[in-house]
């Protein structure tokens, strides 16, 4: 094949296809030619790089045809575009939308750890159970302290992250068995009321909530968000509603995943806040000021964002052409 007089024969098209593919409206006609000249070029570089491979030219056509395919086809939107939309709409539609069993998760653990600890405060026996006297001394006057300041604050907080995704995972993986769920929060609660029992009885009241509080509110806010669209899987199957069970299930374990996705970045957050901030030596009322403002903010952001998407009809769902296509379901 000779080379030169295919390249003096087939640019023209070439450069109209180049053309067209950079215009962002079209007429019909156009977009008909836009086609054909896209169909053309390919099988054109195609026939170079088996016939006469010429690696300049063929970059340059394997450019002006992706360009095309791009006009044709549509191209993907852009990263921010997405991140967007998800921070904006999904993420806190299915947040918002799992409230009621976050909240119930939130109350089952408040009411459990409370029931815990007023047991520990007034029960010598109970204590006693937990450790010898020695033991539990070290606990509350040295190593519930110690925790959050013997180590490398970056790596602490990597290590907090780590751990708490981890239960964040626990609760969403075994949500649909419900009891997983119900075991991952009765863990978390018995543990929360045992250790503000003993630091409690032993005068440390203040110490405890000084370390709690400025990461504990979004960690643990973020562990009912999980437990809470566990929930909602489990329900899906219980009750699917007007939807195929199997399409119901699929529906709540798409919007769960998106809760997860976004639990990551909120779980960061607190494992910066427990490395950080708890530590740090700023007087106890600024820690619990800064977390007490962070927790607030994601409260108000999930609120806002989380009604304006209920209201739109999101569910925190994957997009329409993305979650595959469904059987239709009588009325």
């Amino acid at each position: 094949m000779d080379l030169d007089a295919f390249v003096a024969v087939h640019s023209p098209e070439w450069a109209r296809l180049d053309q067209l593919a950079r215009r962002s409206k079209l007429t019909g006609a156009e977009v008909d030619e836009l086609v054909t000249l896209y169909q053309r070029t390919a099988t054109h570089l195609s026939l170079i790089r088996s016939k006469a491979p010429d690696p300049t030219l063929a970059i340059k056509l394997s450019s002006t045809i992706a360009r095309a395919r791009a006009a044709v086809a549509g191209g993907h939107e852009p990263f921010w575009r997405e991140l967007g939309r998800f921070f904006g709409r999904s993420f806190p539609a299915a947040v918002y939308r799992a409230r009621w069993q976050s909240s119930a998760a939130a109350l089952i653990t408040v009411a459990i750890g409370i029931v815990v600890a007023v047991w520990i405060m007034h029960d010598a026996r109970v204590e006693a159970t937990l450790g010898s006297q020695a033991g539990i001394e070290q606990y509350v006057n040295h190593s519930f302290e110690s925790y959050y300041s013997d180590y490398n604050s970056a790596s602490f907080a990597l290590h907090v992250w780590t751990n708490n995704a981890f239960v964040a995972a626990m609760c969403i993986i075994f949500g649909i068995t419900g009891v997983g769920v119900a075991q991952v929060i009765w863990s978390n609660a018995v543990n929360l009321g045992v250790a503000a029992g003993l630091m409690i009885a032993h005068g440390h009241g203040p110490l405890f909530f000084g370390l709690i509080l400025p990461h504990g509110l979004l960690e643990l806010t973020a562990v009912f968000v999980a437990a809470g669209s566990g929930w909602r899987l489990f329900w899906s199957w219980i009750d699917p509603g007007p939807l195929p069970r199997s399409q119901a299930l699929a529906r709540e374990g798409r919007a769960m995943f998106t809760v997860a996705l976004g639990l990551v970045l909120v779980l960061a957050v607190s494992g910066v806040l427990e490395g950080f901030v708890t530590p740090s030596p700023l007087p106890t009322w600024a820690r619990i000021a800064l977390g007490v403002v962070v927790w607030a903010g994601f409260i108000a952001y999930v609120g806002y964002f989380g009604r304006r998407a209920e209201r739109a009809g999101l569910i925190g769902d994957l997009d329409r052409e993305l979650a595959g296509d469904v059987a239709p379901v009588a009325g």
